[in-house]
């Protein structure tokens, strides 16, 4: 069942489920759903009193899985439309012509077609392309890196997810969001890092900052750059 409780100006939505287990847990999941697991017998007024307790925790693990939501605003894809690469603004210049293709020169993402309305298409595929290449370019050396700590991803993949910008399972598939090509590098490593450092330990314990603060002492700079990326 849903429920939900009022925390000063903030409304925390949460989803209820008993069970046979001793002890009321609460989880926040990367897609910053609030999940409350409590004993067959525990009081609704109970449980809405920890959770009001755990609040300030809940929203903190909220706004830390939110770095990894990407923010893409509506694109138009009209000549002189900003888009960002590897962190820096180009600006849409399209040339109707009876060639195809999508090139990086100087301050523009210079688009050639016969359709205008393939343009969108093409731009899209330009991104993925270099994804391909710049972001396992990036993620090489950093996985070379955290061979010390007995680890490896099993894979590494690319897919769009609509609100995260990575993931990785307990099977060591480290899944990397190709809009992550609009980000400066080190955004683009502070989410590499972040997910390999989950092969390590599998959840956001302190153990778990520690070692990506020691991999990445300014992590917290590309956070917030991340954040605030393409708001």
């Amino acid at each position: 069942m849903n429920d939900y409780i009022i925390f000063g100006t903030e409304k925390i939505n949460f989803h209820l489920a008993y069970s046979k287990r001793k002890t009321l847990g609460i989880t926040v999941t990367p897609d910053l759903d609030v999940m409350v697991n409590a004993p067959s017998n525990t009081s609704h007024e109970k449980i809405i009193e920890k959770v009001k307790k755990k609040a300030p925790w809940i929203i903190k693990q909220q706004r830390f899985f939110l770095s990894f939501h990407p923010k893409t605003p509506i694109r138009r894809y009209v000549a002189g439309e900003t888009h960002l690469y590897l962190g820096r603004q180009y600006r849409l210049k399209i040339t109707i012509a009876k060639t195809k293709s999508v090139k990086l020169r100087g301050k523009f993402i210079e688009v050639t077609t016969p359709d205008k309305s393939k343009v969108e298409y093409l731009v899209n595929a330009w991104y993925l392309q270099n994804a391909n290449k710049k972001l396992y370019g990036i993620a090489l050396p950093l996985i070379d890196n955290f061979k010390k700590y007995k680890v490896e991803p099993s894979s590494i993949v690319l897919r769009h997810m609509r609100r995260r910008w990575g993931s990785c399972t307990p099977k060591g598939k480290i899944t990397l969001n190709p809009e992550l090509i609009k980000a400066p590098k080190g955004c683009i490593e502070y989410v590499i890092i972040h997910e390999l450092s989950h092969l390590v330990y599998h959840d956001h314990t302190q153990k778990f900052l520690d070692l990506q603060t020691r991999e990445m002492p300014d992590w917290q700079k590309w956070k917030r750059k991340l954040e605030l990326l393409l708001s």
